[in-house]
């Protein structure tokens, strides 16, 4: 199936600030087929570290969180490798359970791995049954967790997720597929995690979840502004790139409009800074910018 992804072009109107991070994307290196358990490989062109530094340069990014695709389950190989060609511009959060020998995760630590993934969708290799394993081994080793599922469901899980010892993201506006506004039991909930000092809030993937869809997502914009204003030191943001999702060129998004469009959901610049440099600094454990 053909789709290309754009990596040039005109440039966003928002100007990312100076040590920008994406903690939100996708890397793939050829030689790494997808494992059974998960979807395919991405469409189109294999959608490599070398592509994904065009993409910084045209958006304005600095450095990059890469995340295990669900493509390889909980094989970091193709993890590693992406790591090892972005150099020290990245880190990674991996996918693990209780199953990982330590010596897989000293391995992983010493490629710049510095956090977990649960992912409790479809096709997810670590799901929520698993959080509490993953997080006695992100807190051993001082990483974060990034945690992905249906948002709608989160008063479920909010006693679990506030006993949680490690920092940990809540992913993808918090998928709240049921549809939610700023007033919602979810999101008061949200909040309440936030409070309890390890939870972060990611913007990222927003057609994910959006019901009233692009190019404004309203009903997302109102949930994520609710919250910035909230606890505007538990805001970080993610391109969501290579848009795993997309499977035509019709269903590709237009990443300078999206970067626009969802950075324009903070107040200023200031906020900004402190979206894309500040928080994820201290929600992934990396050093400032010119500490590298």
């Amino acid at each position: 199936m053909s789709l290309i992804r754009p990596l040039s072009g005109r440039k966003p109107a928002i100007t990312l600030p100076k040590g920008a991070i994406d903690t939100q994307m996708h890397a793939y290196m050829p030689g790494y087929p997808a494992v059974p358990g998960g979807p395919n490989l991405p469409v189109g062109d294999l959608p490599t570290p070398e592509q994904y530094r065009q993409f910084m340069d045209w958006i304005g990014i600095d450095r990059v969180i890469v995340t295990q695709g669900m493509a390889h389950q909980r094989d970091n190989a193709n993890l590693i490798a992406s790591l090892e060609r972005f150099g020290d511009i990245a880190w990674g959060v991996a996918s693990l359970d209780a199953g990982t020998s330590e010596a897989e995760l000293d391995r992983l630590s010493a490629a710049r791995v510095r956090g977990a993934r649960i992912m409790n969708l479809p096709g997810g290799a670590t799901d929520l049954t698993k959080l509490e394993e993953v997080d006695a081994i992100a807190a051993s080793r001082d990483w974060m967790i990034a945690v992905q599922f249906d948002g709608s469901d989160i008063l479920d899980h909010e006693e679990r997720l506030a006993k949680l010892k490690s920092r940990w993201v809540l992913d993808h506006h918090g998928k709240f597929f049921c549809g939610v506004t700023p007033e919602s039991p979810q999101v008061q909930a949200t909040k309440r995690l936030i409070d309890g000092g390890r939870c972060w809030f990611k913007f990222a993937g927003v057609y994910e979840s959006s019901k009233s869809g692009a190019p404004e997502f309203a009903d997302v914009a109102a949930v994520a502004r609710a919250i910035a204003a909230y606890a505007p030191e538990r805001i970080v943001w993610g391109s969501n790139w290579p848009h795993n999702m997309a499977r035509a060129q019709a269903d590709y998004p237009d990443d300078v409009a999206l970067t626009d469009t969802v950075l324009g959901w903070l107040p200023d610049d200031a906020a900004r800074k402190r979206a894309l440099v500040d928080n994820p600094e201290e929600l992934f454990g990396i050093p400032p910018a010119g500490d590298r």
